[in-house]
């Protein structure tokens, strides 16, 4: 269940958004991934997910496959107005099991109503998704993952725009996943979270500017580093070269 990548180039239209990573997500590690605006952490998520193209290098996934990474994307990239309810919103976490045209039973049902139990959710099953606020929307999508019951769980700001009280409930749920020895990665930017409750972080300013425990990763020198890298990028750059034949 570790994750390793070597020389890791991602980006768009051949232009890099993070470029030449190396390292590794050990199994079973707990992982926050920081850095400035535009540091490429999200980018980092979907490579490893495989919803873009790798520009060059790779991501090796030893242990498992990327049909059984969970990955919850940013509430910013959700239709909120979709109609859907709360209880085919996390029943959506069943898919993997059963296929998209697979049959749900009376024994999904449960399962995903005791998700949402698990979530502080009882009850809503019925409530259109569109109507609960950003924290109970929130609770519902950690339910979906909690269904998918995946050996590696990828979280795009998990904790942003939500209230404190479902915010620890969350982060909760994140430490016994990794006491379950599932493999944890968060794209997170509140660091006082992060030195709570990660006990490793990858500071990203579209490079590797330190990957390691976190209080070594937070470090003054480390911090002002990603912050001059990133006042010293520029959207217009060639594309990246380095590395080619």
């Amino acid at each position: 269940m570790s994750i390793r990548l070597t020389d890791l180039t991602l980006g768009y239209d051949r232009h890099p958004a993070v470029h030449h990573l190396n390292g590794c997500f050990e199994a079973g590690s707990l992982t926050a991934i920081i850095g400035p605006n535009g540091a490429g952490k999200s980018t980092l998520l979907k490579g490893i997910k495989g919803m873009l193209p790798v520009l060059s290098g790779g991501v090796a996934l030893e242990g498992v496959d990327r049909a059984a990474i969970a990955y919850l994307p940013q509430q910013a990239e959700l239709d909120q107005d979709f109609p859907i309810s709360v209880l085919d919103v996390v029943m959506l976490g069943h898919w993997r099991g059963v296929g998209m045209f697979g049959a749900m039973g009376a024994g999904h049902r449960g399962h995903a109503l005791d998700a949402l139990a698990a979530v502080g959710l009882e009850g809503f099953e019925r409530r259109p998704i569109g109507s609960l606020s950003v924290g109970q929307r929130q609770r519902v999508l950690f339910a979906r993952v909690l269904l998918e019951d995946a050996p590696v769980i990828l979280l795009d700001e998990p904790f942003a725009a939500i209230d404190a009280r479902t915010t620890a409930d969350l982060l909760a749920l994140v430490g016994c996943w990794h006491g379950e020895g599932r493999t944890v990665i968060a794209v997170l930017h509140d660091f006082d979270q992060v030195r709570r409750h990660f006990p490793r972080a990858l500071l990203l300013a579209r490079e590797v500017i330190a990957w390691d425990e976190t209080e070594r990763v937070l470090s003054a020198d480390n911090l002002l580093k990603a912050r001059a890298m990133s006042e010293a990028w520029d959207e217009d750059a060639a594309i990246c070269a380095r590395g080619a034949a």
